[in-house]
């Protein structure tokens, strides 16, 4: 990680990478099949991390409260300056911005997922599907506003947005059967 945000991520070359690490090339390519993967292994327990954030959530807090509580919580122990300039360089390098956007994606399902279990509800309750999507864009917005440099943190936006759902949420009646 060091060579890809001294150098970038174009620059740094696999054969660089094996360098620094004191491997061959091919031993290299044992662990990671390419450039991109190197990079996602960093960020690769977030799905579980998220999952077992929920997990320690009370399982009577509503399902807004809950995913905005596990989210702040991990704000609180995983934003650090390396993991902004990480998050920089992905959305700063079109290879692995779009890789990015398929994280999210596991995410969600994920999330969905665990909230599902943890409300003892079925796999695909929609309102743990529709929560868990807003809960990720609020992520991915919270995230931009971060990497743009406003001196907001990624908890403070979550916090505003979150409350912004629940504001827009207000407005609609409840469909439910």
């Amino acid at each position: 990680m060091r060579l890809f945000l001294e150098h970038g991520f174009e620059a740094t070359t696999l054969d660089d990478i094996a360098a620094a690490a004191d491997v061959s090339r091919r031993s290299l390519f044992h662990y990671f099949g390419s450039k991109e993967e190197i990079v996602f292994s960093t960020k690769a327990d977030f799905p579980a991390l998220v999952a077992e954030a929920i997990r320690r959530r009370p399982a009577d807090e509503a399902l807004l409260d809950m995913v905005e509580n596990a989210f702040l919580e991990l704000a609180g122990t995983h934003i650090s300056e390396s993991a902004r300039n990480l998050a920089r360089l992905i959305q700063d390098t079109p290879a692995l911005s779009a890789g990015d956007q398929a994280k999210y994606e596991k995410v969600e399902r994920v999330l969905a997922q665990a909230l599902a279990e943890r409300k003892g509800r079925p796999e695909l309750d929609i309102e743990c599907r529709v929560t868990a999507t807003a809960a990720i864009g609020i992520l991915k917005l919270s995230t931009q506003a971060w990497l743009a440099g406003n001196d907001i943190g990624p908890d403070t936006f979550g916090r505003t947005a979150f409350a912004a759902l629940r504001r827009v949420a207000g407005q609609a009646p409840d469909v439910r059967e």
